[in-house]
């Protein structure tokens, strides 16, 4: 199983895209992966024929898990060194010494085979320490770590997400029963007796911390909270219908409860006139998707009145870390994409600070297509410093979004509709006009910054869109 960043522990394999006996060639697509980060199509390290499948669609196993052999045409092992930078896999023989050893090319009888393994860590952003998790007490962890060796000795790898859990929790890793390849106990195994021992109730974890900031360190955590029990889960009636959850659907309830549990979340709402906007989109639509070869919408005007607003109120282009407030000196935009209601990923602009309305509408055009088509690397995820969530084009009045760890603030951009306004006449009267309107939400982390600040920077985005030249940006 690929690792598709640090901070991916499992993936689900989703497709296969060849079977048993079916031939393959280099870099040609093998299967599917979905992470709690992205959804990815994992290519071939190597030519041959795919000998055995070892990891079903539909099952979550840990980073590394051995998931297909891939023998060359004539029965000998197939091998290539792993590629950097994109999804990439290594090729290694057949053996439990070579797991932890760099893939080489096999020398091996006709009866060796190719195993695909991982070769994806996405490397922290220059000048920045790599984020670390929160670690056990050194006896937990040495303890864990003892039994760990005996786990290992016996076949039953433990990996390091799952070590951590068992020292957390203080749970004894040989009287549990493990349900992965080989009797691996997996993360979900660990959470399963977790659950139990709690009267299937949330795990009584330690007060929750927030993700590392993306500049390095702890980020700073609520502190005195009270535990809270979870309730139980509820069950299905005669005529309800179970839609088990996929990987995605799991992973985005995971962060979306972390962060409400890690930020203190509060609010702040404008309405946006886009009279000016609207009259230059209007004049340049036709011409602009012939020469792009998409439509010309809202969000690309939105989106550069952000990064304008931004360089004027730093704060919000931040990360909470220890007892400090990182401000990031790079604007890298999140930008919400759905996935036909199957999901939602956020790729990211990076430095979009760099660039005018029309590189913007291509960027967010750009990453979009290539979430819908699952063509996301980690890169295309790393790095963001400041999310926008656009449910405008469902004819949204107010959307209150929840921060994207570990950042401190999010906007979502809600439907414009027309409306009557007062505005100004020639003669210094007031009259009735007929305008499009819409809000902007911003949703902020209380611990960053304050009521004030927020409110002057939404502000600023408001006059940005009302009173900037938005013929002269394309």
């Amino acid at each position: 199983m690929p690792q598709l960043g640090e901070t991916v522990t499992e993936g689900t394999i989703t497709r296969w895209a060849k079977q048993v006996g079916d031939s393959i060639a280099e870099d040609e697509v093998l299967f599917e992966v979905s992470t709690d980060k992205v959804d990815s199509e994992v290519p071939s390290p190597v030519s041959g024929v795919i000998s055995e499948i070892l990891v079903p669609e539909g099952e979550t196993v840990d980073v590394g898990t051995r998931v297909a052999v891939i023998s060359s045409g004539d029965g000998a092992a197939a091998a290539a060194p792993a590629k950097e930078g994109a999804a990439s896999a290594e090729a290694a023989p057949a053996s439990a010494e070579a797991e932890a050893a760099p893939a080489v090319a096999s020398a091996q009888p006709a009866a060796a085979a190719a195993l695909v393994a991982a070769a994806l860590v996405a490397p922290p952003r220059t000048g920045e320490a790599a984020p670390e998790p929160d670690q056990p007490s050194r006896a937990a962890e040495e303890a864990v770590g003892d039994a760990a060796d005996e786990q290992n000795r016996g076949g039953r790898v433990l990996s390091p997400v799952v070590r951590r859990l068992i020292a957390e929790h203080d749970l004894d890793p040989n009287s549990m029963r493990g349900t992965g390849a080989g009797g691996r106990i997996t993360r979900s195994d660990v959470l399963a007796v977790i659950d139990s021992r709690n009267g299937r109730g949330a795990p009584t974890s330690p007060a929750p911390r927030a993700p590392a900031a993306a500049a390095g360190g702890p980020a700073l955590a609520a502190s005195g909270a009270a535990p809270v029990t979870a309730l139980a889960p509820a069950t299905a009636g005669d005529h309800d219908e179970i839609v088990p959850f996929t990987n995605i659907r799991r992973r985005t309830a995971e962060h979306m409860v972390r962060s409400k549990q890690t930020s203190a979340h509060t609010m702040v709402a404008v309405e946006v006139d886009y009279f000016g906007v609207e009259n230059v989109r209007a004049a340049a639509k036709g011409r602009f998707k012939e020469t792009e070869g998409f439509s010309l919408t809202y969000l690309p005007f939105i989106t550069r009145a952000v990064v304008d607003a931004l360089e004027d109120f730093p704060h919000v282009n931040s990360s909470v870390g220890e007892d400090a407030l990182i401000v990031h000196h790079d604007i890298n935009l999140g930008i919400a994409v759905d996935l036909d209601f199957e999901g939602l990923l956020v790729p990211v602009i990076h430095k979009a600070d760099g660039k005018r309305l029309r590189q913007l509408a291509r960027a967010i055009s750009g990453q979009a297509s290539k979430a819908r088509s699952k063509r996301l690397t980690m890169d295309d995820f790393s790095g963001g410093t400041f999310t926008i969530t656009n449910a405008g084009p469902f004819g949204t009045f107010m959307t209150v979004p929840v921060i994207n760890q570990p950042q401190v603030a999010i906007l979502s951009t809600d439907g414009v509709r027309k409306r009557p306004v007062v505005v100004e006449l020639p003669d210094g009267t007031d009259g009735i006009a007929i305008h499009p309107v819409g809000n902007l939400v911003l949703a902020w982390d209380h611990r960053a910054f304050d009521g004030a600040y927020a409110a002057a920077f939404v502000k600023a985005i408001k006059d940005n869109i009302e009173t900037r030249d938005w013929s002269a940006e394309l």
